[in-house]
Order: C-alpha cells, then sequence, then structure tokens
C-alpha cells in the first residue's frame, strides 16, 4: 500500500449509543469508506483485501482518536465558509 493514503473523518452522527463515524481512506484512484464503531465496509473501490485488513486494523486500533477528531467538527462552521 502506498505510503501517502489519506483519512477523511464525519462529525458524529447519531446520539449515546448510535453514535457512528464515517472514515474514508484515499489512494490516488482507490478510496475505501468505513464506520465506526465496529469497523464495517461500507464501500470499497480498488484497495485489496490484504490492504483493507491494514485499514481496517488501523481504525479499530485508532477508534478513541478518530471519535477525538470528529468531535471537533463542526459541520455548520464548515458549510457556511
Amino acid at each position: 500500500m502506498n505510503e501517502s493514503v489519506n483519512m477523511s473523518v464525519s462529525a458524529i452522527n447519531g446520539k449515546n449509543e448510535d453514535r457512528v463515524v464515517y472514515v474514508l481512506f484515499r489512494d490516488e484512484e482507490k478510496s475505501a469508506e468505513l464506520s465506526l464503531p465496529g469497523c464495517k465496509i461500507i464501500s470499497n473501490k480498488g484497495f485489496s483485501e490484504e490492504e483493507l485488513a491494514q485499514l481496517k486494523t488501523y481504525a479499530e486500533n485508532s477508534e478513541d482518536y478518530i471519535f477525538s477528531l470528529a468531535k471537533e467538527i463542526n459541520p455548520m462552521k464548515a458549510f457556511m465558509k
């Protein structure tokens, strides 16, 4: 896998036990989206099964960090720019 995989994180969707964050990984023309918690693959375009396993492992091990990033996202502020 290329070392320049970019990760984008959504704001937190839902409340309490139903909280979900969507994570998008991109590498040139490849992309994969998953949801946390649970690390469910939503879509994959171009990543191999081995690469997907690596992305899932990273997301699972970084779940607290990813949620902390998502907490800082203000969708209305981004919309108003």
